[in-house]
């Protein structure tokens, strides 16, 4: 028996020996494992095949993973332990590459050596720069894929077809190949995936869980066999051009956790009835036209921790109050929809949030003071609505608070800035457009040291007197705005000396600032200086090469254009207009064209000629050089400014012909050319259509002379927008809009009136105060369009066409001080809309045509003209019978005395600006009785209704 039991444990101890024995040599082989030789040769090749830029790579903890791969000593290969690279435990084989954030810069060779390691498992190329390589189709070498990973690595062009004959794959990630010279939300994508090829992926690869697409241009509508992907757990598709109805059984697979579609703007559908099975985590379909409600079902997703259905069609009033029972949101985004009325308190159970967005809405009433209990909020934005009452002093509360956005709202009091001082963590700040006063008098004598750093402070109207003291501490400052203020004085030298190297935006327009600025201004890295509307004198500062926008137009600058502003060859937007600068216009002004898109130095006393060369590549879209004392003829090169819609010229000295050689300008929209010396007969238009999208033509006070000529051309356009240029550019990842409505002077009846802002719908000719003869040519009663007509001051014959009468938008008409002969056309009456109108001081003969408006205007709109009679002049016409309507069809079929009014009201819009003049005409009472077959028009009332 005891034999027996030794022999057992000797047994037990032979098996545990040779146990351990196989354990050491495994892990022995496992410390030892190698490479094959021709795959180590074949990642070495990858790596000499690129560089090293730390500029290729942007995310936080990016480092050169290459560096490591060197060959062993003696030859042998030892990749498998080199950083990113995996090799299977048994083969040694090459199985997983994961060079994402390596640094990697260069072009991706179609015949990479990289395609030779074709037992790989999973590659991540992601974070690195492969300058605009196209994916290679030698993707196809890896049959084995299941973990694929291209993003944002600067691939572009067509996404092969080989890719969805992994079949393998679960894990695909092309996402995020763009350039970022658009807004933050739309950049330039790179990659494009053929429709048919996206239906081929999403039919072979079958065991997907992971699906990112984002800022692919797809164009499609999304395949309804995506819903065949059961293992789905995630699906990204932002910004992909998708459009059609969203497919609703997406919403039902089983498995998926994560899905946005966010910024597809043309792709409808709707959320549907949840159940608590559903296992969403990630919902994103913001900017998208999904539409419908938001169901109260939505509560009941319980593992819900994101949700954005920002800037959708949701058809919500309110904000829906079952949001409030996501307990477990962390990001919550409801802008720019529909929702309105008091933010709801079932939302004061939303305690985790750490995004809370419902900017640009209609949300009324205060701000609730729970919201001092999200004290793990990063971001809140509750900017442009119509929030009133204090900020709450709750708001001290969130110390973990970064992103503060309340501007352009109703709120008032008094703001402490004692109350943000506890809150150390926030750096951006926006307070602009309310009713507050912002204190920050605790400050005034000392410089605290615990101020936390902004990057963006917004100030604006805020009811500041001086600059914040505590400024003075600022070092990370970026953004800066101040505008709508009340702070007079001269700008206090500290301020030249904060955020020196950080600050790329200023805005101090608006205020009552005076003194002198630096010679130059220290922010070395600045591109965007607003001083507009203050009272600033002595010589312009010189500016950084940085600088993009350049606005200082309303103060009191004298002296010329330093010939250093030729060294901003990146400048889009510059207004000098309304100081007193003079000398004569760099030359560079043209020569830097190729960029800049505003040049506004109106009203100043520049003199000279204009630059001379404008560039091919012109992005011009203004140019006004107004009242200066400019001469010469213009140049020629404006031809190639070929998006330019607004020219001004006007009150200057220039002598030339016309040029009718801008009517070859594609988007030339309004063309002002009065008080200068132009002279001449404008040439005919050539056989292909002049000036295709002019709206506005002034050559008022010159020295035209021959026919007026078809210049003008007659287009519908909308009618509700504002003619406006508009400037683009991005700063810190924040896209900035600026623009600049197009304004006119235009003469109507002896008064020179100014239209600051002009609708797209308002079109109008002034060539008064010329030399222009003949007749009024009958192609003006084609001009359907027009709302304002000037052809005053010239020594035009014979009568007044009848078919201005098609001018039924017609506002304004000003036919006097000429040589018209005749009667005044009875279609004149048509014009129902006009609100001025005067053919005074010409040879008219015969009756007013009575019975309309012609009749309500001033005597004055007639004088001057001997043979007219009819109201409202005194001299009657004898017999003269004023004329009457139409004989009516229509019968009373009622019985007795009874009658019947009608009213008509026409309504006209006219002048664009400020104000605006709208002429109700009430026309067309009628009474109709019993047997009666006339319809008379018993009474007519005009009023001119002004509103500024």
């Amino acid at each position: 028996m005891g034999i027996h039991l030794s022999i057992r444990m000797l047994l037990k101890l032979v098996v545990l020996l040779l146990f351990h024995l196989v354990v050491a040599n495994f892990v022995d082989s496992l410390q030892h494992l190698s490479c094959h030789a021709e795959e180590s040769s074949a990642l070495l090749q990858f790596k000499e095949s690129f560089m090293i830029d730390k500029s290729a790579s942007s995310n936080d903890g990016a480092y050169p993973k290459v560096s490591s791969w060197k060959p062993a000593a003696g030859g042998n290969s030892s990749c498998c332990s080199w950083d990113g690279v995996e090799c299977d435990e048994m083969t040694g084989h090459v199985i997983g590459l994961n060079l994402s954030s390596s640094y990697l810069y260069g072009s991706f060779d179609s015949n990479s050596s990289l395609f030779s390691l074709v037992h790989l498992q999973r590659l991540s190329l992601s974070d690195n720069n492969f300058n605009h390589s196209q994916i290679p189709s030698g993707i196809r070498n890896f049959p084995s894929l299941t973990h694929l990973d291209l993003s944002a690595s600067f691939f572009s062009g067509q996404v092969p077809s080989e890719v969805s004959h992994l079949s393998k794959l679960t894990y695909l990630n092309l996402c995020c190949n763009f350039l970022e010279n658009g807004t933050p939300d739309n950049p330039q994508r790179l990659l494009k995936l053929q429709p048919s090829d996206m239906r081929s992926l999403v039919q072979n690869l079958t065991s997907l869980e992971t699906l990112y697409l984002s800022f692919i241009n797809i164009s499609l509508i999304i395949p309804v066999s995506l819903t065949n992907l059961s293992f789905l757990t995630s699906l990204a598709l932002r910004k992909c051009d998708l459009f059609g109805e969203f497919p609703v059984k997406i919403f039902s697979l089983q498995n998926l956790e994560v899905l946005s579609v966010r910024y597809n703007q043309d792709l409808t559908g709707y959320l549907p009835e949840f159940n608590r099975s559903s296992p969403f985590v990630s919902l994103k379909v913001g900017f998208t036209s999904f539409f419908g409600t938001i169901p109260s079902s939505i509560e009941k997703l319980n593992s819900l921790q994101e949700l954005d259905v920002a800037q959708c069609n949701f058809s919500n009033s309110l904000v829906p109050s079952a949001l409030g029972n996501l307990r477990q949101l962390t990001y919550l985004d409801i802008s720019l929809s529909r929702f309105g009325g008091p933010i709801p308190d079932s939302l004061a159970n939303l305690t985790q949030l750490t995004v809370f967005r419902i900017s640009t809405s209609y949300l009324t009433g205060p701000i609730p003071s729970w919201l001092g209990n999200f004290t793990k909020l990063v971001y809140l934005d509750f900017a442009f609505n119509n929030l009133n009452g204090s900020i709450p002093a709750s708001f001290s509360n969130l110390t973990y608070l970064e992103i503060l956005y309340l501007q352009s709202n109703n709120l008032s009091g008094v703001v402490e800035f004692q109350m943000f001082q506890k809150v150390q963590n926030l750096y951006q700040l926006e307070l602009s457009w309310n009713n507050l006063e912002f204190v920050t008098d605790q400050f005034s004598k000392i410089m605290d040291a615990t101020v936390q750093q902004f990057s963006i402070l917004g100030l604006s109207s805020c009811n500041l007197k001086e600059f914040p003291y505590f400024l003075k501490n600022q070092t990370k400052l970026e953004r800066l705005y101040m505008p709508g203020n009340n702070i007079h004085g001269e700008v206090p030298n500290w301020m030249w000396n904060i955020s020196k190297e950080t600050l790329i935006l200023v805005d101090i327009t608006d205020n009552f600032l005076s003194g002198e600025l630096p010679v130059v201004i220290p922010w070395v890295n600045l591109l965007c200086f607003r001083l507009s509307n203050n009272i600033f004198h002595g010589r312009l500062p010189i500016h950084p090469p940085s600088l993009l926008e350049y606005g200082a137009t309303n103060n009191k600058f004298t002296g010329e254009i330093s010939p250093l502003l030729c060294n901003m060859n990146s400048l889009l937007y510059l207004d000098l207009s309304k100081n007193n600068l003079s000398g004569t216009l760099p030359q560079c002004l043209g020569n830097f064209s190729d960029g800049l898109i505003l040049l506004l130095l109106g009203n100043n006393s520049f003199h000279g000629m204009m630059p001379q060369s404008f560039n091919n590549s012109s992005s011009l879209m203004m140019i006004d050089v107004s009242h200066n004392q400019l001469q010469g003829q213009l140049p020629r090169s404006l031809a190639n400014c070929l998006i330019l819609e607004y020219l001004v010229l006007s009150n200057n000295q220039f002598s030339d012909v016309f040029p009718i050689w801008l009517g070859t300008l594609p988007e030339l929209k309004l063309l002002a050319m009065r008080h200068n010396g132009f002279n001449g007969v404008i040439g005919q238009s050539r056989t292909t259509v002049d000036f295709p999208k002019l709206r506005i033509l002034d050559l008022s006070y010159n020295n035209f002379r021959g026919e007026i000529p078809p210049l003008f051309p007659d287009i519908a356009v909308n009618m509700l927008t504002y003619m406006q240029a508009e400037v683009h550019y991005v700063v810190t990842g924040v896209y900035v809009t600026r623009s600049v409505a197009y304004s006119i002077t235009l003469a109507i009846k002896g008064l020179d009136l100014h239209y600051s802002k002009i609708l797209e719908g308002f079109a109008a000719i002034d060539i008064s105060s010329n030399k222009f003869e003949g007749k009024i040519p009958e192609f003006i009663g084609n001009l359907k369009e027009l709302r304002s007509l000037n052809i005053s001051g010239n020594i035009l014959t014979g009568s007044i066409p009848s078919s201005l009468g098609n001018l039924r938008k017609l506002e304004s008409l000003d036919l006097s001080q000429n040589k018209l002969s005749g009667q005044i056309p009875q279609q004149l009456m048509q014009l129902s809309f006009l609100g001025t109108f005067d053919v005074s001081h010409n040879n008219l003969t015969g009756p007013i045509p009575q019975g309309t408006q012609l009749t309500s205007f001033n005597s004055t709109s007639y004088e001057g003209n001997l043979g007219l009679c009819g109201d409202p002049l005194p001299n009657k016409c004898g017999n003269q019978e004023a004329p009457q309507r139409p004989p009516s069809t229509e019968e009373d079929n009622g019985s007795g005395s009874t009658g019947m009014v009608e009213f008509d009201l026409k309504f006209g819009l006219a002048g664009i600006g400020s104000g605006f003049v709208v002429g109700v005409v009430l026309a067309d009472v009628v009474i109709t009785r019993r047997q009666e077959l006339f319809l008379r028009v018993v009474g007519m009332v005009r009023l001119m209704i002004w509103k500024r």
